[in-house]
């Protein structure tokens, strides 16, 4: 018997609003790029390094949708929790297969934002308290429901 996990968690702010879209089989889909930074002292110059690596983060799921549109716009700051999927597509008149890896948000993923809204200090700027103020939204959590805490 195989036995795996499967598990990407990431912490990072949203390059752009999601981006939702209709699909022809009449579902929609959550598109959204997240970034995660890190810094380095560089052992050759002793320079600080600074180094920001996109993720890009997908659902099919109809109530993370709504909530994702709602809520998830440029610069907010995010916790991500899905799993990793890779696909292989062709581009017409191409000789090579293109790969893409991105977090898929399945049911019990999770979408966790960690700031509040831009705008909701007063002067536009995201809060620093840390506190989340919209619910941690997964496929089976209704996305307008309080955190427990």
């Amino acid at each position: 018997m195989a036995f795996g996990l499967n598990q990407a968690q990431i912490i990072g702010r949203l390059g752009a609003d999601a981006t939702i879209s209709n699909l022809a089989s009449g579902g929609r889909v959550a598109n959204m790029s997240v970034a995660t930074d890190e810094s380095y002292i560089d052992k050759q110059t002793g320079e600080r390094v600074d180094r920001t690596e996109w993720h890009r983060c997908v659902s099919f799921q109809s109530g993370l949708i709504d909530m994702l549109e709602k809520h998830a716009k440029k610069g907010r700051l995010v916790y991500v929790e899905g799993k990793l999927q890779t696909r292989k597509w062709r581009k017409d008149g191409e000789d090579s297969d293109r790969f893409s890896t991105e977090i898929l948000l399945v049911p019990g993923g999770r979408v966790q934002f960690l700031d509040r809204p831009a705008g909701n200090k007063g002067n536009g700027a995201p809060a620093s308290d840390g506190g989340a103020t919209e619910p941690a939204a997964t496929g089976t959590t209704d996305p307008d429901s309080t955190i427990p805490f």
